[in-house]
């Protein structure tokens, strides 16, 4: 993902900047305006890569779930079977994650504003991908 961030951003800049770099009286500005750039996109596709175990362990989803045994909350693996038929199931979950839960037993799932919408996404994708039991060994 950086590395084609990189070759895209390095591509423009080429298209862009050395064209005008022959009429530019800075070339040394033209080249740390370049550099600001291509730091703050490889910066945004740092930021862009979540690992979402580690997400899933640093918000303590781990402490009610587990993907596929039901704790105080139900496991991932049940979440994606309920969900499966849903068109936007990972829109729907997401949006759960930031809200709460308040249905489906004794226990409520609170709300999570702290989690960023990009990590609810991806926590959601993967618990949708737990959906088929027999493709995924026993986990969390």
């Amino acid at each position: 993902m950086v590395c084609e961030l990189y070759t895209e951003t390095m591509c423009r800049f080429a298209r862009f900047g050395l064209k005008r770099l022959k009429n530019c009286r800075r070339p040394s500005a033209l080249f740390a305006v370049a550099a600001l750039w291509l730091l703050s996109a490889v910066s945004l596709a740092a930021d862009t890569a979540i690992d979402v175990n580690a997400a899933l362990a640093h918000y303590r989803c781990y402490t009610c779930h587990s993907d596929r045994e039901s704790l105080a909350g139900p496991a991932f693996a049940d979440i994606a079977a309920r969900y499966r038929s849903k068109k936007d199931a990972v829109s729907y979950l997401a949006r759960e994650i930031d809200t709460g839960v308040r249905t489906g037993g004794p226990w409520h799932m609170p709300p999570h504003p702290e989690v960023r919408r990009e990590e609810a996404r991806a926590m959601a994708t993967y618990i949708m991908s737990l959906g088929d039991k027999s493709a995924h060994p026993a986990g969390h």
